[in-house]
């Protein structure tokens, strides 16, 4: 059959990256009775990422249906605060549910662990898991994929699954990215600081294993396109900002900087008084995923998935990426079942990919959020508005012996006072509806 792989093979699939992506791909397929080969460059899965996340972990229990009572889970987020940071002062939105705990909608995580936790679990459903091995290339025969190489090593299978995150070696190898440019990329700086489990729940409030994840936008890096976070672990808090590439340069500033001045800031410095640095590193982050994923994503005996794919959203409310990792390794499982029952790794078997990716949440989400990089470019998102929030709520706040006004008059006062244009307001609200 034209475009098909012949000669010997090793194993059905070869999958390299053993992170959410690869991991979810991997354990999809030796469930379904497939020989699968996971090769990961760190010493172990989990050893070379940076602390962790928030993750929208629904998409979890599709694949492991206890996942929230077995896997080593940090928290469970039941508050989400959105903070506009200015230099000295802050506006929060700050969002308590109960419903988020029952049934769990997020949690938090440390990779090295929960990593660690998913190759096991890989391993127990017949994994091949082969740790701190390098892909160098891979093999094709003609246009096909048929393999890789690492060293002098080469192993032949059916399909390669490429989940090696964002700067995807891999998929530029195989000619379908080229190197991203500084826009389309964000350097995430984090910290960790180790601070008591009761110091923790009696400093944000919490009870039990409920968790907080804030959303920061503003002064927390110093007007770069980008934002800040901070989410609650067991017994650390995950702080940090994540910074546009091209506008960090244009700003003059470093992200180490940036990153220190967000821990510094009066709102923020007192969450962490106290608290012992466990980690601090740094990792490039995807800034316009919805772009990457709108372009190929396959090549015949081939599937790009997670990271490497671009299946990244930060819509400036959350940022996500382990659950649309997870959903890109359930659809190509899907899809390489399927072609490894026809006997067919063509083109057109690999684009079924893309279909099953269009019945998930995973497509449909890339495609409605796919104006929110544009958004998350309005420059005055990072300090105007927020200056403009606490003018009002200062004028609501500050009872000096001048009559009041009504909330209203005090509102238009305030934007007045700003000098920001109407209609170019107007033109940034119209933008962020039509994005989010």
């Amino acid at each position: 059959m034209a475009g098909e792989e012949a000669g010997e093979i090793d194993f059905d699939v070869i999958v390299i990256g053993g992170g959410v992506a690869g991991a979810v791909c991997a354990y999809q397929l030796a469930r379904a009775g497939k020989q699968v080969v996971l090769i990961e460059r760190g010493e172990q899965p989990g050893s070379k990422n940076l602390s962790g996340g928030v993750f929208y972990c629904r998409v979890m229990e599709q694949v492991f249906p206890n996942f929230v009572d077995d896997a080593p889970i940090e928290r469970r987020i039941t508050r989400n605060v959105l903070s506009f940071l200015n230099p000295t002062s802050h506006f929060n939105i700050d969002y308590w549910d109960q419903r988020l705990a029952e049934p769990v909608n997020a949690v938090t995580v440390l990779r090295a662990r929960l990593d660690a936790w998913l190759s096991e679990k890989c391993e127990e459903a017949g994994v091949m898991v082969m740790s701190g091995v390098r892909v160098d290339s891979l093999l094709f025969e003609g246009d096909q994929v048929v393999g890789v190489k690492a060293g002098e090593d080469e192993l032949h299978a059916h399909v390669v699954v490429a989940a090696d995150g964002v700067n995807s070696f891999i998929a530029q190898g195989a000619g379908i990215r080229a190197k991203e440019a500084p826009q389309s990329l964000a350097v995430g700086v984090k910290s960790v600081i180790g601070l008591p489990r009761t110091v923790i729940e009696d400093r944000f409030n919490l009870t039990g294993d409920n968790g907080v994840a804030y959303a920061v936008v503003g002064d927390c890096t110093q007007a770069v396109a980008g934002g800040g976070f901070l989410y609650t672990n067991k017994e650390s808090v995950s702080v940090g900002v994540v910074l546009r590439l091209d506008d960090l340069e244009a700003k003059g500033l470093t992200s180490s900087e940036v990153h220190d001045h967000f821990l510094q800031h009066p709102a923020i410095a007192p969450l962490l008084r106290d608290g012992e640095l466990r980690e601090y590193g740094c990792h490039l982050t995807i800034e316009n995923g919805p772009r990457m994923v709108s372009h190929d994503v396959t090549r015949p005996g081939l599937i790009i998935i997670g990271d490497a794919a671009g299946f990244t959203l930060n819509t400036g409310l959350t940022i996500r990426g382990m659950d649309l990792a997870a959903g890109s390794g359930i659809a190509a499982a899907k899809t390489i079942v399927r072609a490894l029952e026809l006997g067919s790794y063509g083109q057109q078997a690999m684009d079924d990919y893309r279909n099953q990716l269009d019945a998930t949440f995973v497509g449909a989400d890339m495609k409605t959020y796919a104006r929110a990089p544009e958004f998350l470019e309005v420059p005055r998102m990072y300090k105007e508005y927020g200056l403009l929030l606490a003018d009002i709520f200062h004028d609501i706040y500050n009872h000096d012996t001048t009559p009041r006004k009504h909330i209203a008059a005090t509102a238009f006062g305030a934007f007045k006072r700003s000098k920001m244009k109407l209609f170019t307001t107007i033109g940034d609200v119209l933008k962020g509806v039509r994005a989010l």
